[in-house]
């Protein structure tokens, strides 16, 4: 009989020795990863992206919120303004830039928070169970009573238009799918050999979710709020769009998709730029995840 090796507690399948890098698991992960070149391409272009807006001082030909109207509508490829003007004659170069700041912001930290809160409260309500995870999962379920985009509205409706309430809104509406998750990751993990034996040792709850518990369930759930990260990144655009985001002048992509819109039929290539930008970042994001997923997954 093949003699195995588990990949780490609470893998949910065994693999062949040599299946596994000698290093270790998460080195196997580096590996496969790199051996899959769609999930490289995308990378490669998010780390462009990325860039892009960390250097948006030094790439922007011009100031992103200095209006000039001989440069109204400007088409693509016209001489300083590479990518055109927008209705008020701004670069749109430049305000691409910008806004890629403020649209990776408004998708990464709400996204942050809500793995913080959610992914807290889901491995407390999976680990200890009963009336605890009762209690914390119904809360959490109450929020799936409302369609997200329209609990969106409702939020920012509520609280406002501005970054801040913005950021408020998108993380309570993420905060619970990461709880849900992290709920059912740590009540399967909960159930393994090596979580009774360090309770039988002595280890005090806090120290066995640290120790054993945690590095068995960030796996999926990282997986799973990687892929929310495009998700944030279309709600913030779209609530932007509507006039419950970013309020103007800031550099957006969704407000610049909103106040473009007018001008869709005048020059319909500069008003698409916005939304192709928020198109590629989420797919991006998409396709990134799902290379995390099939090279954490060692069952393939």
């Amino acid at each position: 009989m093949a003699e195995v090796a588990t990949l780490r507690p609470g893998a949910e399948a065994e693999v062949p020795i040599g299946a596994i890098d000698a290093r270790g698991y998460w080195s196997t992960v580096a590996y496969r990863l790199s051996q899959d070149p769609v999930t490289i391409a995308f990378g490669v272009v998010l780390i462009l992206i990325f860039l892009a807006a960390i250097l948006a001082p030094v790439l922007a030909p011009h100031d992103p919120y200095k209006a000039n109207m001989t440069m109204r509508l400007a088409v693509i490829g016209t001489p300083s303004y590479m990518l055109g003007g927008d209705e008020l004659g701004r670069d749109m170069l430049s305000r691409l830039l910008y806004g890629a700041r403020v649209s990776l912001f408004m998708g990464l930290t709400p996204v942050f928070l809500a793995l913080l809160i959610g992914g807290s409260l889901g491995v407390t309500a999976g680990f200890l169970g009963g009336k605890v995870n009762m209690g914390i999962m119904r809360v959490m379920d109450v929020f799936y009573a409302f369609p997200t985009v329209l609990l969106a509205i409702g939020l920012t409706g509520a609280l406002g238009a501005g970054s801040r309430n913005l950021l408020i809104a998108i993380t309570v509406i993420l905060s619970p799918p990461i709880a849900r998750v992290a709920e059912s990751v740590t009540t399967q993990v909960r159930a393994f050999d090596f979580v009774e034996a360090a309770r039988a040792s002595g280890a005090d709850t806090f120290t066995i979710i640290r120790v054993h518990v945690l590095s068995n369930v960030l796996g999926p759930i990282l997986i799973y709020t990687t892929s929310l990260v495009s998700v944030s990144i279309i709600i913030s655009a779209g609530l932007s769009f509507l006039g419950f985001g970013v309020t103007p002048p800031t550099a957006d992509w969704g407000l610049m998709l909103a106040t473009l819109r007018t001008t869709i039929w005048v020059n319909p290539y500069v008003a698409v730029l916005p939304g192709l930008m928020i198109f590629i970042t989420s797919m991006c994001f998409n396709l990134l995840s799902d290379g995390m997923r099939n090279a954490m997954d060692m069952r393939f």
